[in-house]
């Protein structure tokens, strides 16, 4: 039996390194079908994807109605990266609104693209907890506001009261199973990195290959990557270390025993089923998928 609403917190928990697959396609039939994906979680891109809010929540009733998984959670994970960047406190003050749509549809976490600021990360936590939560004190209280915890308890299969005394952050909050991750993925995001990656509440980060390529003059994300590259991995890595957070980052069935013994602890879409199948068996998993 599960221990936990969210998959991706109970395998991170136990140690266990978590394994991603990303998709635009909102629609209930798209979520009907993903109920049984071999990933862990998924991660619904709308930062560049079309932003549907009435879509999301279609798709949350899909995983709902396909479920359960067959580790015997209610649905697989949801994780959702959305249009506003984290360029600024304002900017993420002014577009609240959005997170906390996606979490009233019953999403389990928030990935903010290119996290710049300690503030916008700041605002991001805030916006996504109740303000009755209090683990982390003053600078973390939330911003989250009555009136959508019922379609959310409805996905997570949970009353009300439940999901709201579960609905924080994770692990700020122990108890919580909410996930909100940064993309460090530009130069300026890269400079502060050491700060973004300490404010409270904040579970894990990457470092956006893709849009850093992009900021060092590449066109696109390359392999073998260059030095400078490496290095601006790296830095993100060190950043998550220090902060004790979850890094994420892209492996291959070759090299995904190499990546879980490096620390990289979430794992992209680029492994596949059979990446993932080759880094379970290295790490003796036991949960079903």
């Amino acid at each position: 039996m599960p221990q936990r609403i969210n998959r991706a917190i109970e395998l991170l928990e136990q140690g266990q390194p978590v394994y991603y697959v990303g998709t635009s396609e909102v629609t209930y039939d798209a979520g009907r079908e993903m109920a049984g994906t071999w990933a862990d979680y998924i991660n619904v891109s709308m930062e560049h994807g079309v932003f549907d809010l009435p879509g999301l929540a279609e798709f949350m009733r899909g995983l709902k109605d396909g479920g359960p998984t067959r580790s015997g959670h209610a649905t697989p994970a949801v994780i959702v990266d959305l249009p506003p960047d984290g360029s600024s406190e304002a900017v993420i003050r002014a577009n609240a609104w959005v997170f906390k749509q996606a979490l009233d549809r019953g999403v389990h976490g928030i990935l903010l693209c290119h996290a710049e600021q300690p503030g916008a990360v700041e605002a991001l936590v805030q916006a996504c907890r109740y303000p009755f939560h209090t683990a982390g004190g003053g600078s973390t209280q939330g911003r989250r506001g009555n009136g959508g915890q019922g379609s959310a308890a409805a996905i997570w299969g949970v009353p009300v009261q439940e999901y709201m005394e579960k609905a924080d952050v994770w692990p700020l909050n122990p108890q919580g199973e909410i996930m909100l991750g940064l993309k460090i993925e530009n130069k300026i995001a890269l400079e502060n990195a050491r700060a973004t990656t300490k404010v409270p509440g904040i579970a894990f980060a990457e470092w956006g290959p893709g849009d850093m390529h992009m900021f060092h003059g590449y066109a696109s994300a390359v392999e073998p990557y260059s030095e400078e590259l490496l290095a601006a991995r790296a830095k993100v890595k060190a950043a998550c270390d220090e902060a004790r957070l979850f890094f994420l980052d892209g492996a291959s069935k070759e090299d995904v025993a190499e990546r879980i013994d490096e620390g990289v602890m979430i794992i992209s879409g680029r492994s596949g089923k059979e990446g993932a199948r080759v880094g379970r068996g290295y790490t003796k998993r036991s949960m079903p998928v």
